[in-house]
């Protein structure tokens, strides 16, 4: 058993931990966007209200559920320490000018979008699951799309979900693609596929949460 330690202590291992738990979130997030994108649909929030009741009561979902926030926490803590290993490993210091022209800005800062997309979830989390779950949308006070367009008609809490969905474009941008690399699923004929798929994922998905926002604000 101490190799299987070993592996998941050491740098490939950090890096496998990384891609699977990426590729599962962004399961979720295409998921999550599904069920949200009822939100635009003009019923007055009954689909979405009937959608977040199935959720709530589905025991399956809430089984899932714990196995997401596990996937949140690991993910960003792991890369956190990837990201320190790699710091410490050079140093302390950035990469070489050349290395940074070279490479892309979401590379080269995945560690900050990363933290920053942490902070969006926890703020999330706060203002909407808990409120769900146990504040009044759970109490029945209010409907759920009530209490989502009330929240997106704020323009703070509106703009804030739209620049974090643009903090979300840019992991994901590097981060599909890397996932997918790092398993070593690379093949002459597919790794270009793969990477199209990636960049449309990382800008229809973050697009497709960021509209919902801006539909209750600009009424």
């Amino acid at each position: 058993m101490n190799w299987i330690t070993e592996f998941f202590t050491s740098t490939i291992g950090k890096k496998v931990i990384m891609s699977l738990t990426g590729l599962f979130l962004c399961l979720f997030l295409l998921i999550h966007l599904v069920g949200n994108l009822q939100l635009l649909l003009n019923d007055g929030g009954a689909a979405f209200n009937a959608y977040s009741e199935m959720m709530s009561k589905n025991p399956f979902i809430k089984a899932v559920s714990f196995i997401l926030y596990f996937s949140i926490l690991l993910h960003t803590v792991r890369g956190i320490l990837l990201w320190q290993q790699n710091r410490a490993a050079r140093g302390g210091v950035g990469y070489a000018v050349k290395k940074a022209n070279d490479a892309s800005f979401a590379s080269r800062n995945m560690a900050l979008l990363g933290s920053l997309m942490f902070i969006f979830i926890a703020i999330h989390m706060a203002q909407f699951w808990y409120q769900f779950k146990f504040g009044d949308v759970a109490s029945g006070s209010i409907a759920p799309y009530d209490k989502i367009a009330t929240a997106f008609e704020v323009p703070w809490i509106a703009i804030l979900y739209v620049v974090a969905q643009i903090a979300i474009a840019f992991h994901l941008w590097h981060g599909f693609q890397s996932a997918f690399q790092t398993l070593g699923l690379n093949h002459s004929k597919y790794t270009p596929m793969v990477k199209g798929l990636g960049y449309v994922f990382s800008i229809l998905v973050p697009l497709g949460f960021a509209i919902i926002p801006l539909k209750f604000l600009l009424g």
